[in-house]
């Protein structure tokens, strides 16, 4: 972002209307492109120029979220928010003719997704509660407890709150107090013309509190490097490669803040009878060569017991049946189906009883099962 979004107006430099949909954008932008390019204009410096403008244009208002931040600046420029912008030296007489303060501003534009570093100025410098950090972690479940869900504990070292102060920083038993310099804020502010710019307040360090005994563990940070143990649970059906995010089990918060998340990513081990395929399984199954020619029943397992499946006679090889309801029923959506592919087994070794057999099965066998590639 940059000032350009406060002087300039997009829509009118590319000839649309505020509300003009992506394609009338892009539409407009290629004729007006089309007409000011530098290869249709040599050494034509206006040209040049009028062609950066519109390319400036295009670049914000197609961008989904740029055009949603330019939109609300240029609505406080046209109620008279910005009445004294000043322009090149980047000051302000204020809103209304009143003296602003930096922090204030920052504040108005805090929830505006980042457009007060348009002008130079954010949360930077402002102590208070921060979030901790999010931590992440990998997890490995069988199987079956990854199709059925299971409640386990996952071991995880890092950052922790410290289990002698509970975060506080101070010895158990003694006392924490208000900084009197700050007066608990965190920052002071240093007065510079027309603006009041905040920096965190030297004595606390920003923190807002004086720990007059720091805590013997972490020696007044509020946190330690430990191993905990959280409970997990892993939802029915959950995925090889999902994350999973447990609220507040991440890393401590600073200043009183809440803790992070912690992240966990969940990889299932292969089953030695399914496989899987989103929420249906999968099964591989031999029969043998009369079963396939004559036909038969069968006995699958599932994840729940056996099921008899039919085999049509003339089955071939490599053919998929689908057992419906048999598959994974995931915490949320449709349970999934079992698909069984039968394979015709074909032995390495016979009796010569056997062989004898197949030698006059061939001798009677009337298809040629290779004539379409005779020509």
């Amino acid at each position: 972002m940059n000032r350009d979004w406060v002087d300039k107006d997009f829509y009118e430099i590319l000839g649309v209307a505020p509300e003009a949909g992506a394609d009338e954008i892009k539409k407009a932008y290629r004729k007006l492109a089309q007409t000011y390019h530098p290869d249709a204009n040599p050494d034509d410096s206006a040209a040049e120029e009028r062609f950066k403008e519109i390319s400036e244009a295009y670049a914000t208002l197609s961008n989904a979220e740029q055009r949603k931040e330019y939109d609300q600046v240029r609505r406080m420029v046209s109620s008279g928010g910005f009445a004294g912008y000043g322009g090149p030296g980047g000051g302000f007489g204020g809103f209304g003719g009143q003296q602003v303060r930096v922090e204030d501003l920052s504040d108005l534009f805090g929830g505006l997704g980042g457009l007060g570093d348009l002008f130079g100025f954010g949360s930077r410098g402002r102590a208070g509660p921060a979030k901790g950090a999010d931590v992440q972690a990998d997890l490995t479940v069988p199987f079956d407890d990854a199709v059925t869900g299971i409640t386990t504990t996952l071991n995880v070292r890092g950052a922790a709150t410290c289990s002698n102060c509970g975060g506080n920083g101070a010895e158990p038993g003694t006392p924490v107090t208000v900084c009197p310099t700050c007066g608990g804020q965190g920052v002071v502010a240093q007065n510079q013309g027309f603006f009041s710019f905040s920096q965190p307040c030297p004595q606390c360090g920003g923190t807002g509190r004086l720990v007059e005994t720091p805590c013997r563990v972490c020696r007044g940070t509020g946190s330690e490097t430990r191993t905990r143990q959280i409970k997990v649970r892993i939802p029915p059906g959950v995925q090889d490669g999902n994350t999973l995010r447990i609220p507040g089990k991440g890393g401590p918060g600073r200043n009183g803040g809440p803790n992070g998340d912690l992240l966990v990513k969940v990889h299932v081990a292969a089953s030695r009878t399914f496989g899987r395929k989103g929420n249906d399984l999968t099964l591989s199954v031999p029969i043998t060569y009369p079963e396939a020619v004559l036909g038969t029943k069968i006995e699958v397992p599932t994840l729940n017991g056996g099921v008899k499946l039919k085999i049509p006679a003339g089955t071939p090889s490599g053919k998929t049946f689908r057992v419906r309801g048999k598959g994974v029923t995931p915490d949320r959506g449709r349970t999934g189906d079992l698909l069984v592919t039968v394979q015709v087994a074909v032995p390495s070794k016979v009796s010569k009883e056997e062989k004898k057999l197949l030698e006059d099965l061939a001798a009677i066998e009337a298809d040629d099962v290779r004539s379409h590639l005779r020509t």
